[in-house]
């Protein structure tokens, strides 16, 4: 018999220990101070279907593995968001290195997988690094196979040259571009403008699906989100109109930023507008003394590829790929 059980993770004691599981694959750290915030913002799950008998709604379940000595050692969770793609649920299953290989993450992801199944959800997404072949290894033995690929890049500040492509900030002025941040326009208005240009760009990042947010929700997790500041909201208007945007989020704990979101609406591209944003970006990454910024991009989006890569200078990092298993 095993010498460890699988239960329903407790909140907020549990996180404690999970924490330190999900800073093992996670590209920035967490605390369980945050794990717990971000779930106290989540009401209880409703899940439903739609005419075709899809999955839709959301839900959370979370269990842990707790060994002999009652120490936490496996973590997973399947979640879907009101506006996840029809019957998907994405999950997330992390075993302590030092007692892989006996059995547990199997066990675990049974456990995961069963409740799936009793949901009627028709497809499990799971992302993995790249890097981590025992992991890739197990999922595939699991019958999932690679349906996308996602690059990480970081951009160390304190050796970056921007050279000439700070101009690309005063040649779009020059066309009639103003940036600003969310700080210059704050409120609410200025804030569905910023969710109206989230929406319309949102579709063009390869291998998006789904729906988009609604207004409040779409608040909740991007320009509310802990490490989020009005002044790290970068906007390019068009007269009255919100064209682009680059949202900043910092990381307590490193210290480092990251690029939460770049979208320029699909009329404006090509102007050298998102590499301007991208550079006002940086100036505002530097002017906080942060010691690098990262960003990851779909191995489609050849556009965002080229100004992060090319041009600013972003160092390739191992990325990620969707792991997708179709569901009986």
């Amino acid at each position: 018999m095993p010498n460890w059980i699988i239960r329903k993770l407790q909140q907020p004691d549990d996180f404690k220990a999970v924490a330190p599981l999900l800073n093992l694959i996670w590209s920035e750290p967490t605390t369980a101070e945050q794990l717990n915030e971000d779930e106290d913002k989540i009401p209880p799950g409703q899940l439903h279907y739609n005419e075709k008998g899809e999955l839709m709604g959301w839900d959370r379940p979370k269990w842990v593995v707790e060994d002999e000595h009652g120490y936490i050692v496996g973590y997973a969770i399947a979640w879907r968001a009101p506006w996840t793609e029809p019957g998907a649920l994405i999950y997330n299953l992390i075993v302590d290195p030092e007692i892989r290989g006996n059995g547990v993450g199997n066990t675990l992801y049974e456990v995961l997988k069963q409740w799936a199944i009793g949901v009627k959800a028709s497809r499990l997404i799971g992302y993995m690094k790249e890097s981590d072949e025992r992991s890739l290894a197990f999922a595939e033995r699991r019958k999932h196979v690679k349906e996308r690929h996602s690059f990480e890049s970081v951009l160390e500040l304190a050796t970056f040259d921007g050279g000439t492509l700070e101009a690309s900030i005063q040649d779009a002025e020059r066309a009639g571009i103003q940036f600003i941040t969310l700080a210059d326009e704050p409120g609410e208005v200025s804030e569905r403008k910023l969710h109206e240009l989230y929406k319309i760009t949102h579709p063009d990042i390869p291998g998006y699906s789904g729906d988009f947010p609604w207004f409040e929700e779409w608040k909740k997790w991007s320009i509310a989100q802990n490490g989020v500041r009005p002044e790290w909201i970068h906007i390019a208007k068009d007269g009255e109109r919100y064209i682009g945007v680059v949202t900043l989020q910092q990381n307590e704990q490193t210290r480092a930023m990251y690029h939460e979101y770049t979208g320029v609406l699909p009329e404006y591209r090509g102007r050298r507008i998102a590499l301007a944003l991208k550079m006002l970006g940086v100036q505002t990454a530097r002017s906080y003394g942060v010691p690098y910024l990262k960003t990851h991009n779909d191995s489609m989006n050849a556009p965002m590829l080229r100004i992060n890569r090319d041009l600013i200078g972003f160092r390739a990092e191992p990325g990620s790929y969707k792991m997708v298993c179709e569901l009986p």
